[in-house]
């Protein structure tokens, strides 16, 4: 692998970089990690390792066909490069023990995204945004499979969240970067570096983090980081938003084996992985409190729901009277009760594309059921379900014909090793098979 050598020579002078070690690691192949859903598996498979920043981060010995693993669209784990998992030791760290509203600003495909709602404290909301259209959508998916009630998908630009002054107690902004710390990843990506495509992305940088600062109220959580190795993506950014903003710079007490903790001239303090220091790619990463005060967005006192539904969501949803829902152009929302006003906020001032769970739609007195619903952890226990095998939950998530043993009819959940995958509606003589287009499988199984 031929890296770009005005690249190597920019990082002679960093810490923690070694030329000869840095080339020879790049020479490997990058390993391969996952991280557990806290809410739906707590054991890693056989022959997995331990990732050492995070309690639910694992490495596997090599890389399977991660599509044709139900466990998979279950929801059961996400693929995640193992050093950005660092950003759960600054979100444990810093963060206080209570309801947060939490805005992970850059958010698709969703790594971060899942780790964060993984560890935010109970009633806390977890809004994930991604500016892109099409992403947005894998964004909402993703968040869909970790199945949690209190998860909010956005899909505005920085400055749209400007309308909500001082509403976050955390920002995390993983930034649009040159990505040179995935080159072994990604080797194509390192035709398109260039000098010039830095000093652009530093730009952009800036420009997102002056576009989100209003809406982070005082002494709220800035994470920033970037799998960029330039110092001009990160320390200098760190001293640029010191030396533009009131922020207090924070730093860890202890840090895992093989971490760098890196200063700048201004006195931040941020911490870089390198692919041979660490068993991870290359990530940057440094935390801030907010010290300039802020106009907060008041928030409507709304009328209490009246529950009118519930005894057609009760079968459907597990602890019914915990929750609260909404009705938006037919489709009904599962909600937290102390999120309503956080999303009478968001659906005023931006385009709110996820909330909570959907539970789907009324026809009478029934409910037909989204796949939202069958995804998330708050479904009912007494749903009538249809176990399968992996081949089965296969042709089920291709959308084909698969033996079935149904006791009943109706509509009932699919399930593999316990978690739901989808809805089927079983009649006398067929089966409908309710899994949305969209979400279907379109490898060949039969070669794999």
């Amino acid at each position: 692998m031929q890296l770009p050598d005005s690249l190597l020579q920019s990082l002679a002078e960093e810490a923690g970089f070694d030329r000869k070690s840095f080339l020879e690691a790049h020479a490997l192949p990058a390993p391969v990690s996952i991280r557990l859903n806290s809410l739906k598996k707590t054991e890693p498979p056989a022959a997995a390792t331990p990732v050492p920043w995070t309690a639910t981060g694992f490495y596997l010995p090599e890389r399977p066909v991660f599509t044709l693993d139900p466990l998979f669209h279950a929801g059961a784990y996400y693929v995640q490069e193992a050093s950005s998992m660092f950003l759960e030791r600054l979100l444990t760290a810093f963060l206080p023990d209570e309801g947060l509203r939490v805005l992970d600003l850059c958010a698709a495909p969703g790594g971060k995204s899942t780790l964060i709602a993984n560890v935010l404290p109970e009633e806390s909301l977890l809004v994930a945004n991604e500016v892109i259209r099409p992403r947005s959508g894998v964004l909402a998916d993703n968040l869909t499979k970790w199945g949690r009630t209190d998860t909010f998908v956005t899909n505005n630009d920085p400055r749209d969240f400007q309308r909500l002054p001082g509403f976050f107690d955390a920002v995390v902004v993983d930034a649009p970067c040159s990505g040179s710390g995935l080159f072994r990843k990604d080797p194509a990506a390192i035709s398109e570096w260039s000098d010039d495509n830095v000093a652009l992305c530093a730009q952009r940088q800036q420009r997102i983090l002056a576009d989100i600062w209003p809406a982070l109220r005082e002494d709220g959580l800035l994470i920033y980081s970037t799998c960029s190795y330039s110092r001009a993506e990160n320390e200098a950014i760190l001293d640029w938003l010191s030396s533009h903003f009131s922020v207090e710079p924070l730093a860890l007490d202890q840090l895992p084996t093989g971490v760098v903790e890196t200063h700048t001239a201004r006195g931040n303090t941020g911490y870089r992985f390198w692919p041979d220091k660490v068993q991870g790619e290359g990530f940057f990463i440094a935390a801030f409190r907010k010290t300039a005060q802020e106009a907060e967005l008041r928030l409507r006192n709304l009328p209490k729901n009246k529950r009118k539904e519930e005894s057609l969501f009760s079968p459907w949803i597990a602890d019914v009277s915990d929750y609260t829902w909404v009705e938006k152009n037919g489709d009904y929302f599962l909600l937290q009760p102390e999120h309503t006003a956080a999303f009478d906020a968001l659906s005023q001032h931006l385009y709110l594309r996820k909330a909570g769970v959907r539970l789907g739609k009324l026809a009478g007195k029934e409910l037909l059921p989204d796949h939202e619903l069958a995804l998330s952890v708050a479904v009912n226990t007494s749903v009538p379900t249809l176990p399968v095998d992996r081949d089965a939950a296969l042709r089920y998530l291709k959308r084909e014909e698969f033996d079935y043993d149904a006791t009943g009819r109706g509509w009932q959940l699919v399930t593999f090793d316990g978690l739901g995958l989808g809805w089927v509606k079983v009649l006398p003589n067929r089966l409908n098979n309710y899994l949305p287009k969209d979400w279907r499988i379109l490898m060949d199984i039969r070669e794999n």
